[in-house]
């Protein structure tokens, strides 16, 4: 199939697009479930995060770091009741088979929350999996999904080293060279956190769904997201900062606060990934289920080809109705008689 090239012109119809189709997606309930999910799949999600970061620079700087970002993004009472998930979640085991049941149990419970992210995923790529897999693609499905952590650990750590090195750079630059390099030094700093965000979402959206994407698709969809994501970002911290939705509910506002801002993230990743479909449909090679999965039965008319499928389907029913209607007369029939001519006598 030749592929085509997308232009200034052609970008109104491809958000108008994608818009209809995240939409149709039921992305709202979508987002709530995973959300619902992360709520207690994030405790051993941040142990296991923290483990595999704090490795190199000690659990307690990374904890920190963490704690930092959230209360960045939510607020510091949020930031308190990732603390306390965390404090409580590190607990003492007595015996071997303890210890082992628990981290059994850990790693269930954190890859709980990019299972249902695939389901949701899956959704939007009308795809599902075959009847015959079995267990052997929820085992799959589970081992994918442990691997995002361990993308999401080291992305952390990467992070952290780039953090540490640029705090280094900026005290330099600060001491020793013109201040106009210090906003140099801020643009370098928000590229970097740029590419990691584009990273992982181009993670997320090449190893969670049951289908196979190349990756040029799969870097247009992590762009468009990643840049969605900066600027919902900076809008719920205002909208956070001002609004405080969580006051109203007491003691659970901080719980509120994480379902609300995971569930709006979601929404932002779920029309990312609906971008990444509507743009490889129109301008990529056609996207296929992996080996696992298969398409879904119910087929999705959008855009203009639901309008031309309308059309078609209402000018066929004119065409039958007109041939199925009684002929009729348009005037008095009028009848010629010849007559024969007579013989003369």
């Amino acid at each position: 199939m030749a592929e085509n090239k997308l232009k200034w012109k052609d970008l109104p119809g491809l958000i108008k697009e994608t818009y209809t189709e995240w939409n149709n997606d039921e992305p709202w309930r979508q987002s709530a479930v995973v959300a619902y999910y992360a709520i207690f799949s994030l405790p051993a999600l941040l142990i296991i995060v923290i483990t595999i970061a704090g490795s190199i620079f000690g659990e307690a700087a990374v904890q920190g770091e963490l704690s930092s970002e959230i209360g960045n993004m939510i607020g510091p009472d949020a930031a308190s009741e990732v603390e306390t998930m965390i404090s409580n979640a590190y607990t003492n085991q007595n015996s071997t088979i303890a210890t082992i049941i628990g981290i059994a149990v850990l790693i269930f419970g954190a890859t709980g929350v990019f299972y249902q992210l695939q389901q949701s995923l899956n959704n939007v790529w009308n795809v599902e999996a075959n009847e015959n897999a079995g267990f052997m693609k929820l085992l799959k499905d589970r081992v994918t999904s442990f691997s995002v952590i361990l993308v999401i650990g080291f992305l952390m750590l990467i992070s952290l080293l780039l953090t540490t090195l640029l705090s280094v750079l900026s005290d330099f630059i600060v001491q020793h060279l013109p201040d106009y390099l210090l906003y140099v030094f801020y643009v370098v700093q928000f590229l970097v956190s740029f590419g990691i965000i584009t990273l992982l979402f181009a993670m997320i959206f090449k190893i969670l769904p049951d289908v196979d994407l190349e990756w040029r698709t799969v870097w247009t969809g992590a762009i468009v997201t990643a840049a969605l994501f900066v600027i919902g970002k900076f809008a719920l911290g205002i909208y956070f900062g001002r609004a405080n939705p969580g006051s109203a509910y007491g003691a659970a506002g901080s719980i509120i606060l994480i379902l609300l801002w995971v569930s709006y993230s979601c929404l932002i990743l779920f029309f990312g990934a609906e971008f990444t479909k509507v743009y490889a449909r129109r301008y990529l090679q056609p996207v296929n289920p992996s080996k696992h999965a298969k398409q879904k039965n119910t087929h999705k008319a959008v855009g203009t080809d639901n309008k031309q499928q309308n059309n078609q389907d209402r000018s066929a029913a004119a065409n039958k109705r007109s041939d199925d209607a009684p002929a009729q007369k348009s005037g008095p029939e009028i009848i010629y008689v010849q007559r024969k001519a007579r013989r003369p006598l």
